[in-house]
């Protein structure tokens, strides 16, 4: 097995340029940096990333912890992740964590085990104990919109209000006045914050209309329980507004089934914009969250705390906006009355 004194030896460099060639991490010039790789390609040389990253104390790695695979939005934001690590010569490890904060913090543990140079925390389960242990350890970290900026620590702050606005008005325009609401499971911190935007653009644009609030779980049959409780009351809304776009699939489906026409006797707006939304019938109105940017910053801002052992994190805000498609019509007259 060819070691790293062969390849010093092939293209007579030091081993401190070999090792910048591979990682990338200093200026080579094009010439030495073709005998080197020339030399690791005759050799058929591979380096070892467990003793470097022990020597160095980190790693080329970043780990990336998601709540659930199955969620199409989540796919769409490791690809978009996984990209722009690449760009920066980093892989990525990932991690699911079925929605369940200890599982967050045993993969956060593994990743600082592995020496990982950072962590996206794409995810809201999480407990104040583990943000604390980051901060100890001083591990790079970026959060979506579950944390701060501080020391080695960024924030993705997502603008839930501005498009949840825009949601809201475009329903009002088309004579809506009785919207509800399907939330998240209430202790994650993204729910939250879309239900507080929710209520609080209702209170701003609809003072006098009438909304409900039920209880989902990010899942398609959150989406339909909730259609179920929707169904049941007395009065039907008009209007329906899922907390993302799984759960706006969930309501369709069941609200279908019961006989109803989406959009002409009821409404439906999701939350997220995930690929499916345009392609499911009626194509979903819903708020875009722009995945492709949003993972784009995740690894930016890693590689800016990256850049220094003092660097201050950074809060980028990440813009949300209505893409109005098929789900939503002008409200009908009269209210439905279930008997």
């Amino acid at each position: 097995m060819s070691s790293i004194k062969d390849i010093t030896s092939e293209a007579g460099v030091s081993t401190a340029t070999v090792s910048h060639v591979i990682n990338k991490s200093r200026f080579v010039s094009d010439a030495v940096r073709a005998r080197v790789l020339k030399a690791i390609e005759l050799h058929d040389y591979y380096p070892n990333a467990h003793a470097r990253s022990l020597a160095s104390g980190s790693s080329r790695i970043l780990g990336l912890v998601i709540s659930d695979i199955a969620n199409p939005f989540f796919p769409e934001l490791v690809k978009s992740i996984e990209a722009a690590a690449y760009e920066h010569g980093y892989d990525v490890v990932l991690s699911n964590t079925n929605y369940d904060a200890e599982r967050t913090s045993h993969y956060v543990r593994r990743f600082i085990e592995r020496k990982v140079a950072g962590v996206a925390l794409m995810t809201s389960e999480m407990d104040k104990s583990l943000i604390d242990e980051l901060a100890r350890r001083e591990v790079s970290v970026v959060f979506l919109d579950s944390g701060a900026a501080g020391l080695h620590m960024s924030n993705l702050c997502v603008g839930y209000a501005e498009g949840i606005k825009q949601a809201i008005l475009h329903l009002v325009e088309l004579g809506h006045r009785n919207v509800a609401f399907v939330s998240g499971l209430s202790h994650l911190h993204s729910a939250k914050r879309r239900l507080e935007a929710f209520r609080q653009t209702m209170q701003t644009v609809l003072p006098d209309g009438s909304e409900q609030i039920y209880t989902g779980d990010f899942r398609i049959e959150g989406g339909r329980r909730a259609a179920l409780e929707i169904l049941a009351a007395t009065e039907l809304p008009t209007a329906v507004v899922a907390a993302n776009d799984l759960m706006a699939f969930g309501a369709i489906s069941e609200l279908r089934r019961a006989g109803l026409n989406v959009p002409l006797d009821i409404s439906v707006v999701g939350l997220d914009d995930i690929a499916f939304s345009s392609l499911i019938e009626p194509a979903l109105t819903t708020v875009n969250l722009p995945l492709g940017e949003l993972g784009k910053l995740a690894v930016e801002a890693l590689m800016t705390t990256l850049s220094s052992p003092t660097q201050h994190g950074v809060e980028l805000p990440i813009s949300t906006q209505l893409v109005v498609r098929n789900s939503t019509a002008a409200a009908r007259v009269g209210n439905f009355i279930n008997a």
